[in-house]
């Protein structure tokens, strides 16, 4: 009998790496991973897990294309591969990769009637002009930049086409934690401002350009990438169905994190406020905050790990790794 595979897309990076590691913890091994590692260092990702083959998204999008018999074998997907790029300029790019290639998996999924995991985003949201309430209606958010609206246009097509309920759809906060190193300038500032403390004494943070918000004082909802791991496996395991948030429903400053940072460093608060980008001004989220109560009402059962801790156990990984 075939052993039955768990299909992890953009499983070497931040959460699908993680969601691995949990799953062999769990005492799964048959995965199949899919990702495009190109030329960053991503690949250290899937040093520290165990599956039982890899392949570049190109190489497994023609497989899948073609109908190969190893996709008879899937009996679950964690479809976290995507570009996760705010600041990606290349729309036809996002559409293909963010949109069709999803599409794809999710009708196939549903036509295999296994479940299917997916990862939309908080970006869906915008400025938060209508909330960060997953129970609402969703056609009326506005994304402000092309990743954002190349997830929610995948959101839509999922209720549109009323495949929806039969796919479990995650808009993640702002996840940080170890294994995010690949992510260039989409790095959490935990993890810069860590390089830009031990190098420097010194943390940089945009300006607020809003009278309403003080320099350091746009929130945000952080979530520890552990802690994201267990709540996807535990609704994907549990065929939790819905599109829900993903964070902690705790907004907390920028300045709340450079201060975690700082005493996790055992270093003195050195703050030092600079001008936004010109690109971003439009574009910059001043507060989000994920609306909890529906992944609450599943039954979901193992809390969330605070700012402080989370900031400081990553730091301890990042110290150990330096020695």
């Amino acid at each position: 009998m075939a052993k039955k595979l768990t299909l992890v897309t953009g499983g070497a990076g931040l959460i699908g790496s993680q969601i691995i590691e949990d799953l062999n913890h769990n005492g799964n091994t048959d995965i199949l991973v899919v990702d495009h590692l190109g030329t960053t260092e991503k690949w250290k990702n899937l040093q520290k897990n165990f599956f039982q083959d890899y392949y570049e998204k190109d190489q497994f999008e023609s497989l899948f294309d073609s109908r190969s018999p190893l996709l008879n074998d899937i009996s679950e997907i964690y479809h976290l591969g995507a570009c996760s790029a705010t600041t990606e300029k290349d729309a036809t790019y996002l559409m293909h990769n963010n949109f069709h290639y999803t599409k794809k998996l999710a009708e196939f999924a549903v036509s295999k009637r296994i479940p299917f995991l997916y990862a939309s985003s908080a970006a869906t949201y915008g400025e938060g002009e209508f909330g960060y309430d997953d129970k609402g209606p969703i056609e009326n958010l506005k994304p402000l930049n092309m990743y954002g609206y190349s997830k929610q246009l995948f959101d839509l097509y999922a209720k549109k086409t009323g495949i929806a309920d039969k796919l479990i759809g995650l808009k993640y906060f702002n996840v940080f934690g170890y294994g995010e190193a690949h992510k260039g300038d989409m790095r959490s500032l935990v993890l810069k401002g860590y390089e830009q403390i031990r190098d420097t004494g010194e943390l940089k943070l945009f300006k607020s350009y809003k009278p309403e918000y003080k320099d350091g004082e746009q929130k945000r909802d952080f979530l520890y990438v552990k802690d994201a791991s267990k709540i996807s496996i535990y609704l994907c395991s549990e065929r939790k169905y819905g599109l829900y948030n993903v964070g902690r429903g705790v907004a907390e400053t920028w300045n709340d994190l450079a201060n975690a940072l700082f005493a996790s460093m055992n270093k003195p608060v050195n703050i030092k406020y600079v001008d936004m980008p010109e690109s971003l001004k439009g574009k910059y989220q001043y507060y989000t905050c994920a609306a909890m109560e529906k992944i609450g009402q599943t039954g979901y059962p193992f809390g969330y790990t605070n700012l402080r801790d989370a900031v400081g156990e990553y730091v301890r990984f990042l110290l150990e790794e330096k020695n």
